[in-house]
């Protein structure tokens, strides 16, 4: 198969390796990468919105199938596109169509979808710019801490959580009447705070049949101890050490399940991943968000853990074979740490030459925001490079992780150095 892989960051390059290890590959594609995907994949100049530019690409290359990595094409649709495309209407698509994407689109769509199929999730009202009132009626009835979620796509910056009331109201405030987050903050969805540890849970689904990938546990904090801004990741560890056999089980019938029976139900067309952003709260496991794709950089520790030939699995999806898949993972655990730009997640400065690739010897290293540049690996994103480890535990994997960091550079590189630290 001719595959072509849709993204240009650290998950992405972590589906190339992954890919290119399968016999089932022919030529790999990715666009439009970036330094780490060039090592195994062909890159391509492209945008992940750019259909038309897409579509010229697959018929060049002959692609056969397009694994979709971020979240933006899938919201606007780009399954839908090619289903509607009769001469590449064969083009397997691994990502849900626009309707079903909604689930990550729209913060009030994913609540009243676990709503309607009870899954446990915070209770919650949505409000847009004429409602600004009832909003702050709506503070008022809460008890602290305020959650406040932009319901659009806001590239995982829109959420508040405010421990101050008149703080709450101000900010509920600029985020639907000064759009603090452009469109994504047209309405608001104000949910009650639930107190617990995260973690993540993956999905493959084939829209009837799934299989569940094994959990992790991200760093979403700049800051050790979880302080500081939110940003893309800082690192992720999987299995996770608190996720008991009874714990899994809980997941599986109370959430899983439900979610799967709810696409058949609802007709909700879904071939790809299910991001199942989960808190455990006493013993019980919530629902805080959907999102309809990998997570990154958790895919840099659950991608690594399974034996299966991950070309096999997308097959099965296209198919909708997925019943006859079982998943096999690797009992170490995985985990990967993120070094990032200075200044990130705030301004920071690109093209800085990274030193030390060559010298990594027992990590794999995943580029997240790296380019090529009159033939050296350059920074060009915020979040630069995933080192990802295997360990007996948790704690020999980062350690590992930690060792051969040490051999990377890059002007104003920084990561942190306590991940874990919760567990």
């Amino acid at each position: 198969m001719n595959i072509l892989v849709l993204g240009g960051g650290g998950r992405e390059h972590t589906f190339c390796w992954k890919i290119a290890q399968s016999p089932l590959c022919n030529n790999l594609y990715a666009a439009p990468g970036n330094a780490g995907t060039s090592s195994v994949a062909k890159n391509l100049p492209l945008q992940v919105t750019d259909f038309e530019g897409i579509k010229k690409a697959v018929i060049e290359h002959q692609i056969d199938m397009l694994v979709v990595g971020p979240e933006d094409p899938l919201v606007l649709g780009i399954h839908d596109f090619f289903a509607a495309d009769e001469q590449l209407a064969n083009l397997m698509v691994i990502g849900p169509k626009k309707a079903a994407a909604e689930l990550e689109g729209s913060k009030e769509f994913a609540k009243k979808f676990m709503q309607s199929n009870n899954i446990p999730t915070a209770k919650y009202q949505s409000f847009e710019a004429h409602q600004l009132e009832e909003g702050h009626a709506f503070l008022e009835k809460m008890s602290p801490p305020y959650v406040l979620k932009a319901d659009g796509l806001a590239a995982g910056k829109g959420v508040l959580i405010l421990s101050d009331l008149e703080e709450a109201k101000e900010e509920l405030r600029k985020m639907l009447v000064d759009q603090k987050f452009g469109q994504a903050s047209q309405k608001v969805v104000i949910e009650e705070f639930l107190s617990g540890i995260e973690l993540s849970c993956f999905v493959l689904t084939d829209g009837e049949n799934h299989v569940t990938f094994p959990m992790a546990k991200d760093y979403k904090r700049i800051g050790e101890g979880d302080t500081g801004l939110n940003t893309g990741g800082m690192g992720a560890i999987s299995p996770v050490p608190f996720v008991t056999p009874e714990f899994e089980e809980k997941i599986r019938t109370r959430i899983v399940e439900p979610t799967i029976n709810g696409f058949q139900k609802d007709g909700l067309p879904f071939q790809g991943f299910v991001f199942i952003g989960l808190i455990k709260v006493g013993e019980d496991p919530y629902v805080i968000e959907y999102n309809v794709r990998m997570g990154d950089p958790e895919t840099e520790v659950v991608l690594p853990r399974i034996k299966n030939d991950m070309v096999r699995l997308l097959k099965a999806v296209g198919n909708k074979t997925l019943d006859q898949e079982t998943i096999e993972i690797d009992e170490r655990s995985a985990t990967t740490v993120m070094a990032v730009s200075g200044g990130y997640p705030e301004a920071y400065e690109k093209g800085k030459p990274i030193t030390g690739l060559d010298t990594v010897e027992n990590s794999i290293v995943f580029h997240a925001g790296t380019t090529q540049k009159e033939g050296n690996v350059v920074t060009s994103g915020g979040r630069v490079l995933a080192v990802t480890s295997y360990g007996e535990d948790h704690k020999q994997a980062l350690a590992q992780s930690y060792q051969e960091l040490e051999k990377l550079s890059f002007e104003g590189i920084y990561y942190r150095k306590d991940l874990g630290f919760d567990l």
